[in-house]
């Protein structure tokens, strides 16, 4: 059966989702593809790709075509996609001939960045493609009211990149947009092992440590985690244990990183949307938001009541594709 099919899809630095209206999130695939490098070939995308990330020979290498929520290789990008769509039809049981696709952007994206994502949606086989500012997108799939004139505060911690926005009236009245995110928090891990430890671990392994004793600047119970590497001086497979209090000193920068953006956006927020804000608190979305403490770290820390959305992770994809309704509105705002 062929028919036309709207699907909202949620690009991100580290998890590509797909939502569409009758069937919610149809898809939720890691950003990775990989490549024989020799033919050029695409050799496996998502789930598959990220189990082979640092286990592959020479001329097999795993590729993130997006980098900081922006798309750094092109081509691969558009492979992934056409990967994606072909996948997501399958799922909804339909022939998607040309579906008509919403994208969500980050909200500092440049017209360059834009455009390049849709051409690589076009080229992936969409219809109709519309763009979405990321905030917009996380502050409609929390279920919060966007298109009513009053302040809904979101901050979307994703892979790549970590968006504060106060939203009211369909658009964004004042946003900051910083580099820092979970993958940052990776390799803020991985940099403290090697100094303290001589100690080399790769990148599955310090989102392993994140997700099980990472923890935001407050204090807790202590945890520790036995965890395998490369001894950088003998060569030789070597085990540590890492405690919950080290991982927090490892991420410790980038997590005051995030607050300035947050009280940066706070300060920038007009008087009139300012007691909304005391009222209503901060909608937090994002794989980043699942840090343990977040929520009671940042609430201490700026005074105004901090919640976590109903499903961080797919918060922003579920927005994107219940966007459509809002659309007219919403494309007004971001003239």
């Amino acid at each position: 059966m062929l028919s036309t099919y709207d699907i909202g899809i949620d690009l991100g630095t580290a998890n590509i989702l797909v939502y569409s209206k009758n069937k919610g999130i149809v898809l939720n695939e890691p950003s990775v593809v990989v490549i024989d490098t020799e033919t050029k070939n695409v050799v496996a995308v998502g789930l598959e790709a990220k189990e082979m990330i640092g286990k592959t020979p020479e001329k097999i290498v795993a590729i993130r075509p997006l980098k900081d929520g922006v798309i750094a290789d092109f081509d691969v990008t558009t492979e992934m996609l056409k990967h994606v769509i072909r996948k997501a039809s399958k799922k909804m049981g339909f022939a998607l001939r040309k579906p008509n696709v919403v994208v969500c952007i980050p909200s500092g994206s440049t017209s360059v960045d834009r455009r390049a994502i849709q051409d690589a949606v076009r080229n992936a086989g969409a219809k109709k493609i519309s763009l979405i500012e990321e905030p917009v997108a996380a502050a409609i799939g929390a279920g919060l009211p966007v298109d009513e004139p009053v302040a809904n505060v979101v901050v979307d911690i994703g892979g790549g990149n970590t968006e504060v926005a106060i939203i009211s009236f369909g658009g964004v009245v004042a946003c900051h947009s910083i580099k820092v995110g979970g993958d940052r928090l990776d390799d803020d891990i991985i940099q403290y092992v090697r100094k303290e430890y001589n100690v080399l671990i790769g990148e599955r392994t310090a989102e392993n440590i994140k997700m099980e004793i990472g923890y935001a600047l407050i204090d807790h119970e202590e945890f520790t985690k036995e965890v395998r590497g490369r001894d950088l001086v003998t060569g030789l497979p070597k085990t540590i244990t890492l405690s919950s209090y080290e991982t927090r000193n490892a991420i410790r920068e980038s997590l005051l990183h995030i607050l300035e953006a947050v009280r940066a956006t706070l300060e920038d927020c007009p008087a009139e949307l300012s007691g909304d804000i005391v009222d209503r608190g901060v909608i937090l979305t994002g794989g980043g938001a699942l840090l343990n403490g977040m929520e009671a770290w940042l609430s201490e820390e700026i005074f105004v009541p901090v919640a976590l959305a109903t499903n961080p992770l797919e918060s922003v994809a579920v927005g994107t594709g219940m966007a459509l309704q809002y659309m007219g509105k919403l494309q007004a705002a971001m003239k």
